[in-house]
C-alpha cells in the first residue's frame, strides 16, 4: 500500500464521515456552534473603526492585513441585551458565500467555548416557532452531554439585506 493510501486512512480514523466539526461560543450563558470551516481566526477585541449609519448591530470595520471585515455584534444581532465588552470578549472573523459571493466579516461573541464534530443525524431541526424570526438563522439544535447547542446558518445570519 502506497504512503499516500496509507496516511488518507489514518487520517480519516479521527472522524466520521458524515461529522462536521464547529466551533461553538457563549453569548447570554447559550452555546452556539458554526461550521469551523467557515472560521478564519479568533481575535481579541480591540478598537474599530464606527462605519456611519450602519445597523446598530454593525459595530463597525478593522482593517485584517488590508481586508475590511465588517464587525457584526451577534448579540444585537439577535435582539439579546447588550453588555460591555470584557477581557473574554472575542472577534470571530468568518468566511462565507452570500448570494454567491464570498465575504469575510468578524462576529463579536461573549466567548469562545470548544470545538465539537457533530454528526448531522444527531442534530435536530428547529422547532417551529411562527413568530420568531431569529429562527431563521438556526440549521439545528443538538444535544453535547448535558447541554444543547444551536448550529448557526451563517450565511442567513450574515446577509445583511435579507428581511
Amino acid at each position: 500500500m502506497s504512503e499516500r493510501i496509507q496516511l488518507n486512512q489514518q487520517l480519516s480514523l479521527g472522524k466520521q464521515q458524515d461529522e462536521n466539526q464547529y466551533l461553538t461560543f457563549m453569548m447570554a450563558d447559550e452555546e452556539y456552534g458554526l461550521d469551523i470551516l467557515a472560521v478564519q481566526e479568533i481575535r481579541g477585541w480591540e478598537e474599530i473603526t464606527a462605519i456611519p449609519n450602519a445597523a446598530d448591530f454593525v459595530k463597525g470595520a478593522i482593517n485584517l492585513r488590508g481586508t475590511i471585515v465588517p464587525i457584526i455584534d451577534l448579540r444585537l444581532r439577535f435582539g439579546i441585551s447588550s453588555i460591555d465588552y470584557g477581557p473574554l470578549t472575542v472577534v470571530i472573523v468568518v468566511s462565507v458565500y452570500i448570494r454567491e459571493q464570498q465575504k469575510v466579516m468578524g462576529l463579536v461573541v461573549d466567548a469562545v467555548s470548544d470545538v465539537y464534530s457533530i454528526s448531522e443525524e444527531k442534530a435536530k431541526d428547529v422547532p417551529d416557532f411562527q413568530d420568531s424570526n431569529n429562527a431563521q438563522y438556526v440549521s439545528g439544535l443538538v444535544n453535547v452531554g448535558e447541554k444543547m447547542v444551536v448550529l448557526l446558518n451563517l450565511a442567513k445570519v450574515l446577509d445583511l439585506n435579507a428581511k
